[in-house]
């Protein structure tokens, strides 16, 4: 039995419920969302749908047969909700994806597609007839009967190599190589005959992150709007376009043609006259901030609402009106729902952060799930203006109230060359500033993110603070949340500011008194794993040694040479400002590999062998050369992970590996000054 205000701990991260994807009624009285809950015994999670009155009241379930139910929808009417899952027993179970349709005043599930490629991304057309969904398909296949034929092939075809031509060929944990690309279908609603929009064009959606917010329909029904790239090379840094599509007649006409930008995320206006989109400067930078653009239909004239020096989430949602645009966007380390009006160059705030990771807005109501360090996921309503904030739903209240959780506080420090920096600083619960504490680092991945004030289940400060350390998240040089001019500033010196950055973090720590300067430990994931490598050599060459007693390297970058063998090697040459083979020196300044030879610090090791955004070859060859160099190290390794741990058991041994390192060389808990 849990104890009240108990220490909160990796296994209880799992047993809190994670709402996700809110959908509100036409009338905005009622939301839909997703809850998934996890049970660490069969070491997966199910999905159920439950409505939330907007009012408040006690929370529905509304599925409870499937596993993956998930994205609803609200049908134009209210009288449906469309969603996506898996289920199914036996030879009737569903091998992929289709859309479910239920009443919202219960009853069951009818399954409204049987296709063999799938179904994702759906969006109810006005009329509430039609539904619009992405599947995976091959273009040079016109029927459902050819796309299950050659599914059924591939899938008992005894070789199993990949062929290609295409410089991104594998994406996060899977391969974009059997010939499917991602195209916009329709469904009959009532006879469930599936059409695919784009057969026969050179059409698909873009094939990273693939969703809905790729294409919109018009209010009418009469056009679809997509984000498309035409260079058949299919990079994530060139040029894609939006394109409009008479959905009767199949003509298409991109509307971007012109434009010297990127565009995405297209969204009709509510009377069908303007789409709103976002808009990069890809041919100044890959990582410029994207902007609010507005096409309008009648002329085609495009026109930038906004020029925010932020990074602007997709997707973008209309107010009722026509006046104004909802979206999501970071500012400085907190992820808020932001609103621009038309002609006004700067949006206002109308759910603040915390992070608030997904909204919905319609009838004058706003709906969106909130969490901060400190609190999980919960869904709240609100006026559309931001007025009248209410949670509607208790899912993780009684869990969460029995734990004691310590303090956060937010510092603004002296970075590299004194300029100023974020930091986090996570305390245990039980902090006594008269004692001695170790410090542990948390270093975030990306460069190009940020650790926000987010309630973490990958890398949880509480936990990692409630084992007994004083936890550290500098936001350094580079991080996305601070505008353009700070996030490029570590482009072309990979490693320097951010060490400079992360050190000054230390220092700042140090000197309030209650660090034991004996008791250092770093630990990132990903380019955070990558941060502690290079910290292990540059450290290991200053005159008298490093002084951080341990680190963790999670999914780690640690030679740039190799990692263009990952599925984004084409990036590194904006991101370093050279390649290997233009200019070695520029490159190996940047690289952990060459200072190898420094490298003294114990270190554990964590790699997937599904990851793909950083190839497991990455851990291995770093654990190898640690060993090599009789250096202390340890190698956690799972053939079934990804970039990230997704299993229950796996996060729980992660856990347990992480904390046993740490203890092993920085203890845990205080002593006495």
């Amino acid at each position: 039995m849990t104890k009240k205000h108990a220490r909160i701990t990796a296994e209880d991260l799992w047993k809190v419920q994670r709402p996700w994807s809110p959908s509100l009624s036409p009338d905005g009285a009622q939301a839909c969302v997703a809850v998934t809950k996890y049970d660490m015994e069969e070491n997966k999670g199910a999905t159920h749908l439950w409505l939330l009155s907007t009012y408040g009241g006690e929370a529905r379930e509304l599925t409870q047969c499937g596993e993956k139910d998930g994205q609803p929808q609200w049908s134009p009417d209210g009288s449906r909700i469309a969603f996506v899952a898996k289920r199914g027993e036996g030879k009737g179970a569903d091998e992929e994806p289709q859309i479910y349709l239920i009443a919202p005043d219960g009853g069951e599930a009818a399954r409204l597609t049987s296709l063999a490629t799938g179904v994702s991304g759906i969006k109810w057309l006005a009329d509430g007839k039609r539904i619009a969904f992405i599947s995976w398909v091959w273009p040079d296949l016109k029927t459902e009967k050819e796309q299950a034929r050659r599914l059924k092939e591939r899938k008992d075809d005894k070789v199993k190599a990949h062929v290609v031509e295409h410089t991104v060929f594998r994406h996060w944990d899977h391969w974009l190589s059997d010939g499917r690309v991602p195209q916009v279908h329709l469904v009959d609603v009532r006879s469930g005959k599936c059409r695919n929009l784009f057969s026969g064009s050179k059409y698909e959606l873009p094939v990273f992150d693939t969703s809905a917010a790729d294409y919109d329909v018009s209010p009418d029904g009469r056009h679809l709007a997509f984000c498309f790239n035409p260079n058949p090379d299919r990079r994530g840094d060139q040029d894609h376009h939006i394109v409009e599509m008479d959905i009767r007649s199949g003509k298409a006409k991109t509307l971007t043609a012109t434009s010297p930008f990127s565009h995405f995320s297209p969204c009709y206006s509510p009377d069908g006259k303007r789409i709103g989109l976002l808009m990069a400067n890809m041919r100044r930078s890959v990582d410029d901030d994207p902007k609010i653009g507005v096409i309008e239909r009648k002329g085609g004239r495009l026109t930038q609402w906004s020029d925010w020096d932020r990074v602007i989430n997709a997707p973008l949602r209309w107010a009722a009106d026509g006046a104004s645009v909802y979206f999501g966007a970071d500012d400085c380390g907190r992820l808020s729902v932001w609103r621009l009006q038309a002609g006004k160059k700067k949006p206002g705030v109308v759910a603040p952060g915390g992070t608030v990771s997904e909204f919905d807005v319609k009838a004058g109501t706003l709906v969106f799930v909130r969490n901060n360090m400190s609190a999980a996921p919960k869904v709240f309503a609100a006026a559309d203006d931001g007025t009248d904030v209410r949670p509607i739903e208790t899912f993780n209240d009684e869990l969460m109230a029995k734990f004691r959780l310590g303090e956060v506080r937010e510092f603004t420090i002296k970075g590299w060359n004194n300029e100023p920096v974020q930091m986090w600083a996570v305390y245990p619960p039980d902090f006594d500033p008269k004692k001695k504490w170790p410090l542990v680092h948390n270093i975030h991945g990306g460069p190009h993110a940020n650790w926000g004030d987010n309630f973490h289940f990958r890398w949880n400060n509480h936990v990692f603070a409630a084992a007994g350390h004083v936890v550290v998240c500098v936001n350094y040089h580079g991080s996305l949340g601070w505008g353009n001019k700070f996030l490029e500033s570590n482009n072309g010196e990979w490693g320097t500011k951010e060490h400079a950055d992360i050190e000054a973090g230390t220092d700042f720590m140090l000197k309030q008194g209650y660090i034991d300067a004996k008791r250092l430990a770093a630990s990132g994931g990903s380019y955070g794993g990558k941060m502690v490598a290079w910290m292990n050599g540059r450290n290991g060459a200053k005159k008298g040694g490093d002084r951080y007693r341990a680190y963790v390297c999670h999914a780690g970058c640690f030679d740039w040479v190799s990692m263009y063998a990952g599925d984004a090697g084409y990036w590194f040459q904006h991101a370093l400002k050279t390649s290997y083979w233009n200019d070695p020196v520029k490159f190996g300044a940047q690289n952990p590999l060459t200072f190898t030879r420094h490298m003294k610090t114990p270190t554990l090791v964590i790699h997937g062998a599904l990851d793909y955004r950083v190839p497991d070859a990455q851990g291995l060859m770093y654990y190898s050369t640690l060993k090599s160099l009789k250096v202390p190290s340890r190698l956690v390794f799972f053939p079934d992970e990804n970039h990230w741990i997704l299993k229950p058991q796996n996060s729980r041994l992660w856990y347990r590996e992480y904390f046993a390192w740490l203890e092993k060389y920085v203890g845990k808990g205080a002593s006495k000054k």
